[in-house]
């Protein structure tokens, strides 16, 4: 059984981490409102524009030279996985969530016969997938000294696809992230950049309105499907950074409730133990005085 003093020491620290989670849950809850802004502010954007590239694909379905990037390699041996994450922890299972469906996803590649690379956006990525696939990993970025994220950022990383792909790299490119929901819900998501394809039609959608372009389509997709690479790594970060925060949020609060719930147990230990140590000295010292 503990002594008092170790009783002590041990609600000093779980108070003292009890101190760290609430002021991590308040940082948390601080940044989600700025984050889940620029999340929500930024579907909009990347929705028009997938639908606009939908809509100047099929006007240009049948025809000859289009571009890769939509109508792909006419191969899907190779598969490039970017694997964006966090670059930190302490945010339940965000980081876990995406790692998992990543994996999955790289093990049944492999087990079709796929070759796989590993594009890693992210410290918390790397460090829960490379003790499996470290040898697949052919690029990493981070962005721990970035305060907050913006164009440029996702520009680099979809500047680095697009060589790679024009390199003849890989076939099929796949981004995986998380999409916020709420505080308690990011949903872990995997979107397909590369060849794009088309959002498929909701119900209760009216027909499709079909436009004329000027310039033609094809100059129209050779600077939009370059761009919409970025645009969508661009929206992943932002949907990643209010998934994180919220999942941040979400669990330090559970962290502090559960600190909360120990220091009360330890604390009742402490006075029971008190109490039967008081008791015992009260009896030694009746039983010695009725000795004499």
């Amino acid at each position: 059984m503990p002594s008092l003093k170790d009783l002590k020491n041990r609600i000093s620290s779980v108070t003292a981490t009890q101190k760290i989670t609430k002021a991590m849950q308040m940082v948390a809850a601080a940044k989600l409102r700025r984050a889940q802004m620029a999340a929500e502010e930024a579907r909009p954007y990347s929705e028009r524009m997938a639908k606009v590239m939908a809509n100047i694909s099929s006007a240009m379905e049948g025809r000859e030279g289009v571009s890769p990037l939509m109508a792909g390699t006419g191969s899907d041996q190779v598969h490039l996985l970017i694997v964006a994450t966090a670059e930190r922890g302490l945010c339940g299972g965000f980081n876990s969530s995406i790692a998992k469906m990543a994996r999955e996803m790289t093990r049944r590649l492999q087990g079709e016969g796929k070759q796989v690379k590993l594009f890693m956006v992210g410290k918390k990525g790397v460090d829960a997938m490379k003790m499996e696939f470290s040898s697949l990993m052919v690029e990493k970025v981070d962005f721990r000294e970035v305060k907050r994220i913006d164009f440029a950022n996702a520009e680099g990383v979809g500047k680095k696809i697009l060589s790679m792909f024009e390199e003849g790299e890989f076939d099929v490119c796949t981004l995986f992230y998380s999409e916020f929901q709420n505080i308690m819900t990011q949903i872990p998501t995997a979107q397909q950049l590369i060849p794009a394809i088309a959002p498929q039609k909701e119900e209760g959608e009216g027909s499709e309105v079909f436009y004329e372009y000027e310039p033609d389509e094809e100059e129209i997709l050779s600077e939009l499907l370059p761009r919409n690479i970025s645009v969508q790594v661009f929206r992943a970060l932002l949907e990643n950074g209010a998934s994180e925060q919220g999942a941040r949020m979400s669990a330090m609060d559970s962290a502090t409730r559960n600190a909360g719930e120990m220091i009360d147990a330890l604390t009742l230990s402490y006075n029971r133990q008190r109490q039967a140590q008081i008791t015992k000295e009260l009896i030694e010292i009746i039983s010695g005085a009725e000795a004499l």
